[in-house]
């Protein structure tokens, strides 16, 4: 079963509801990147009126983390996955429609093939950069995304 944005948004209605109350949709998914966009709403701003850096941080590692997903389950292997350390960079005050994109699919494969083969962990970094309506950067995140076999 491929994994879809629609599965994702379902999953997180019942499994990480607050995403889904913030209005955190993942808009699309492939084997390279994916887009998660959210509105700035009433529920999700901060006191300055603009989108609150935590839900701007739930949708940039949402995603990172759906490609991660969707390669482990390409895999057919069971790979646990661990966001291990992150950073982000605050451009411009957020507000309006912020669609966050991630195009480091193929960076993931290579470290998810050396888990598979060795049994050993492995880290790689992926970005996501949140951008308004009118293209302007207004965050990047990085995470370290950790994977390793269960055994």
């Amino acid at each position: 079963m491929k994994l879809t944005p629609s599965k994702i948004n379902a999953f997180n209605i019942f499994k990480l509801p607050s995403v889904y109350l913030l209005g955190i949709r993942v808009k699309s998914l492939d084997n390279i990147s994916c887009t998660v966009s959210v509105k700035h709403r009433w529920i999700n701003q901060n006191p300055f009126k603009s989108l609150f850096w935590a839900v701007q941080g739930m949708a940039a590692e949402l995603a990172t983390g759906a490609i991660v997903m969707g390669k482990i389950q390409e895999s057919g292997k069971k790979v646990s996955m661990l966001v291990t350390t992150n950073n982000a960079t605050f451009t411009k005050k957020a507000t309006g429609r912020i669609t966050f994109i991630c195009n480091d699919g193929e960076l993931i494969d290579k470290a998810l093939q050396k888990t598979i083969e060795t049994g050993e962990g492995q880290a790689i970094w992926m970005t996501s950069v949140g951008t308004n309506i009118d293209g302007v950067v207004v965050s990047t995140f990085n995470f370290e995304w950790s994977v390793k076999v269960k055994q």
